[in-house]
């Protein structure tokens, strides 16, 4: 039986994938007091990329597939603007919106199922992951590293390929982790990445 429940949601130009951090500026006031109640409380709020309009002003359609965010580090520089450090936690999927007196969007969301945790690992998406961390350095991926887990691989793999929103958004959606790292293989392909690693071993 999937579990449904209303939690805030905050549509953005960017995916959030589970285990990911994103950092936010936070400054519209329906935000502002979304985060206040999200502290005050210890509940998450959910992030989705934003199918019509724009971060700031009118409310944005969002995507139907989203993440919820939980607020782990958070700072006021100044009144009304929080700095914010949130991490992604479970996948979620729309049911139904409201917007209540201030703008914010409410949505009431059932929970997906967590994706197959005994799927394949694909080595060229391990590699090509392992070396961009070795590149960038461990702190350029949200700890703690598991280059073993093929889940972990696949949506730390999606976060840093450059490829547009909306295919992240296809990749947020499979809920089969073998089929991500296929449409993942894909992509290293089409942008020459496995080729370059292979003329560079």
């Amino acid at each position: 039986m999937s579990t449904t429940l209303e939690v805030p949601l905050f549509p953005l130009g960017t995916v959030l994938f589970p285990g990911g951090l994103l950092p936010l500026k936070v400054f519209e006031q329906r935000y502002v007091d979304m985060t206040k109640a999200c502290l005050r409380d210890s509940t998450p709020f959910g992030v989705c990329l934003i199918r019509e309009g724009q971060e700031i002003g009118q409310p944005a359609t969002p995507q139907s597939t989203g993440c919820l965010a939980t607020i782990e580090q958070w700072d006021v520089p100044h009144p009304n603007l929080f700095e914010l450090l949130a991490r992604g936690g479970a996948r979620f999927r729309i049911l139904d919106t409201r917007v209540n007196s201030s703008g914010l969007i409410i949505g009431k969301i059932e929970m997906l199922p967590e994706p197959t945790t005994n799927a394949e690992m694909d080595q060229a998406c391990e590699e090509v992951l392992r070396l961009a961390i070795k590149r960038a350095g461990a702190d350029s991926v949200p700890g703690p590293i598991q280059l073993e887990n093929p889940v972990w691989v696949s949506y730390r793999l999606a976060e840093i390929l450059p490829i547009t929103p909306q295919e992240k958004q296809a990749l947020l959606e499979m809920n089969d982790t073998d089929a991500r790292m296929t449409r993942l293989r894909e992509l290293l392909l089409d942008h020459g990445i496995i080729e370059k690693i292979n003329k560079n071993n």
